[in-house]
């Protein structure tokens, strides 16, 4: 496989893009909007600059990943691809309109990979007459430095097309992990309702931000807080990822707590807006947003 297209130049496209284009495939990044694009590109360069800064990579490496990506708004150009991986928001409409989209465009031989991180593999596939060559492609945040690839199988998905994707991911040097389709797979399953849990012990003021991050990092080994990665992630992500979880798999648990969801519809969404549970605005890296959430 040479021939990679990503669709969709957000944090995530822009980092699969990156990856690949690391380890010498073209890469053709597509998106809709130009100025998208632009940001993208000048996010990649800064990344490439910063692994230059801490000799993760030389300069010339830094130009060669340049060259290998094609940034592009034209659907046209990146159809003739061996693989062709959907990095857009999780709306199972737009996700379910660019497979059937791709699947009419694409050579036969091309495999249809999705980076969701909740919607069902199926259903995508449902929406294609190559239901065995579409899988999940589920890539960690950020993605060059995370080594996790959660493939996953929907019921149609081919030995074959799995093995290639295996294979695939190796030569990134990440670590394949594959698991079955099923709402929030096995990352999301577990991490958003420790999250949720998180933000429902601050609303009942069990304890204040810094010391439930505080307590998670220090007593269980996670390098990062719940609501600190919550932010990373966006916090209207996390919203539709348990929300996926709670329709799909019938279960309360699964229900966003009231002040996840009054912060998403605030706007306040985490580094992506400047706020979250924490104020990404001032120049000290993450002050608290508000005495409530200092308390």
């Amino acid at each position: 496989m040479k021939q990679i297209s990503v669709i969709g130049c957000g944090t995530m496209g822009n980092g699969i893009a990156q990856t690949f284009a690391l380890f010498e495939f073209k890469v053709k990044l597509y998106d809709i909007s130009l100025n998208n694009l632009d940001n993208a590109k000048k996010t990649i360069l800064r990344n490439l600059e910063r692994m230059v800064n801490k000799e993760v990579i030389t300069h010339s490496e830094l130009e060669k990943t340049s060259e290998n990506i094609t940034y592009t708004n034209d659907i046209n150009s990146v159809v003739n691809s061996d693989l062709v991986i959907e990095a857009v928001s999780e709306n199972i409409e737009i996700k379910e309109s660019i497979f059937k989209e791709l699947d009419g465009k694409c050579p036969e031989k091309t495999i249809i990979a999705s980076n969701t991180s909740s919607i069902s593999i199926t259903k995508l596939a449902n929406a294609t007459k190559r239901k065995d060559k579409v899988i999940g492609m589920h890539f960690m945040n950020p993605v060059p430095i995370m080594k996790l690839v959660e493939v996953i199988n929907s019921t149609h998905t081919s030995k074959e097309t799995t093995n290639i994707i295996l294979d695939l991911s190796k030569k990134l040097n990440k670590i394949p992990l594959t698991v079955n389709d099923y709402p929030g797979f096995i990352s999301n399953r577990i991490l958003m309702p420790m999250i949720n849990e998180a933000i429902e012990a601050l609303d009942q003021g069990v304890a204040n931000v810094k010391n439930i991050d505080g307590i998670m990092k220090l007593g269980m080994g996670h390098p990062m807080g719940p609501l600190q990665l919550a932010d990373l992630i966006g916090l209207d992500v996390c919203k539709s990822i348990l929300e996926v979880m709670l329709n799909g798999l019938k279960n309360e648990k699964y229900r966003p707590n009231k002040l996840l969801v009054d912060l998403v519809n605030e706007g306040k969404l985490g580094i992506k807006s400047g706020e979250g549970f924490y104020d990404y605005t001032n120049s000290r890296k993450a002050e608290f947003v508000s005495k409530r959430f200092c308390q």
